[in-house]
């Protein structure tokens, strides 16, 4: 039983330093991510202190503002095909710069 209760505050601790990581990547605030899916921004903080964690029906929200998949905020690895900090990092920059879409797809070869 002691164990158990070690793995669930062990995984309130990882998702909330993922949520801050990936808040943070996308340079927002507590604030203004705690608007962005509407709760407070004191329950952000309790979060990424690892306090408690964020209840199921948020978690799509959570996921879509900080433009993090499930798998990845949660820490579920469904794959081999797994992509590292690096790779999601040129992804996201890749997506968001549409305008140099065409000449990195001609550097790599796979322009259509």
């Amino acid at each position: 039983m002691g164990i158990i209760i070690l793995e669930v505050i062990k995984l309130k601790y990882e998702i909330g330093n993922r949520i801050r990581k990936y808040r943070e990547e996308c340079q927002l605030s507590q604030k203004e991510f705690a608007k962005m899916i509407g709760v407070s921004n004191s329950r952000v903080s309790n979060w990424e202190q690892g306090i408690n964690r964020p209840d199921a029906d948020l978690l799509a929200d959570i996921c879509r503002a900080l433009n993090v998949s499930p798998s990845i905020l949660l820490d579920v690895r469904l794959s081999a095909d797994d992509l590292n900090d690096q790779e999601r990092k040129i992804i996201k920059a890749y997506r968001t710069k549409t305008d140099l879409q065409k000449a990195v797809n001609i550097l790599l070869g796979i322009d259509d």
